[in-house]
C-alpha cells in the first residue's frame, strides 16, 4: 500500500486541501480529505479525476505514421481512409489485443482512465466471421483488463458503403454486419465485459451513409440500459450527400426521425 497526500485535490465534494489517497497496484482503495500527513508521502501540488476519452479506434494507434506523409494533391480524409484500409489487409486478433493494449496503456500514462471504444473491425481480413463472431471485441475487453482501463465498449453497426444502400467497398470487408450478426456480436461484448468492475456494453450504429433508416430503430432497441453512440457527420462530403439523400443535414434528419 502506498500512501499519497496532495496540497489540493478535486473531489466529487469540490476541492479539499490535504487529500491523503492509498493506492494498492494501482487502484485508488481510499481517500481521506483534510488528513494528516503523518504516514503519506506529500506530493506537491493538484490531483485531478481521471480524464474519459469519449471516442476511439485503438486499433488504428498502430497505423500512426502511415498517413502523415504528403501524397498526391487532394489529400483528405477519404484518402486517409484508404490507408486505414490498407493497414487492416494482416491485422490479426493477436495484433488488434497488443495494439488496443498498448494504446490504453498510453492513455492511463497520460491521465486518462476511462474509455469509449467505439468498435467496428469485426471479421477477419478476407471478410469471414470469426467462429466467435465478438472475437475482435472479446479482444479489446483483455486489453482493458489488463491495462486497467474502465471500457465503454460500442460494437458498431456497418451495413452499407454510403446513403441510399451503396454497396460496401473491398476495403470494407472486415467492418459489414446485418441485423443477425450485430445482435450476436452485442451479446458476445456483453460476455465479454461482465466480469469487469468498470465496464459498460452500448451500440453504435456507424453513421446515416452506413446504417439505413429501417435498420437503425432496430439496432437502437438493442441498446437496452446502455449508452448509443454514433458518427453524426465526420466531413463536409458527407454533410452534401446527406442532403442529396433526404434534403436535409444529418443532425436535423436524426433529430426528426431517430427516437428520443
Amino acid at each position: 500500500m502506498r500512501k499519497l497526500i496532495f496540497d489540493h485535490a478535486l473531489l466529487p465534494t469540490g476541492w479539499e486541501q490535504n487529500v491523503g489517497i492509498e493506492v494498492a497496484r494501482g487502484v485508488i482503495r481510499a481517500v481521506h480529505p483534510r488528513a494528516a500527513p503523518d504516514g503519506f508521502e506529500r506530493v506537491a501540488g493538484v490531483a485531478l479525476p481521471g480524464l474519459p476519452n469519449l471516442h476511439s479506434h485503438t486499433f488504428q494507434r498502430g497505423m500512426a505514421g502511415l498517413a502523415e506523409t504528403r501524397g498526391p494533391e487532394g489529400d483528405s480524409f477519404w484518402t486517409w481512409r484508404q490507408v486505414m484500409y490498407r493497414f487492416l489487409g494482416n491485422l490479426t486478433p493477436d495484433d488488434v489485443e497488443a495494439i488496443a493494449a498498448f494504446a490504453m496503456m498510453e492513455m492511463l500514462e497520460g491521465g486518462f482512465t476511462a474509455l469509449a471504444e467505439f468498435h467496428y473491425l469485426h471479421h477477419d481480413t478476407d471478410g469471414r466471421t470469426y467462429d466467435d463472431p465478438a472475437e475482435l471485441a472479446t479482444r479489446v475487453a483483455a486489453a482493458a483488463h489488463e491495462t486497467g482501463m474502465g471500457l465503454t465498449l460500442l460494437p458498431v453497426f456497418y451495413a452499407q458503403g454510403g446513403f441510399a444502400g451503396a454497396a460496401p467497398t473491398e476495403g470494407q470487408r472486415r467492418f459489414i454486419t446485418d441485423l443477425q450478426l450485430y445482435s450476436k456480436l452485442v451479446e458476445g461484448a456483453r460476455r465479454a465485459v461482465a466480469s469487469m468492475d468498470d465496464a459498460v456494453v452500448g451500440v453504435a450504429p456507424h453513421s446515416l451513409r452506413a446504417v439505413g433508416p429501417r435498420s437503425l430503430g432496430e439496432i437502437l432497441a438493442l441498446a437496452e440500459e446502455g449508452p448509443i453512440h454514433i458518427h453524426v457527420a465526420e466531413q463536409v462530403k458527407e454533410v452534401e450527400d446527406c442532403l442529396a439523400w433526404s434534403g436535409q443535414r444529418p443532425v436535423a434528419w436524426l433529430l426528426d426521425h431517430a427516437p428520443g
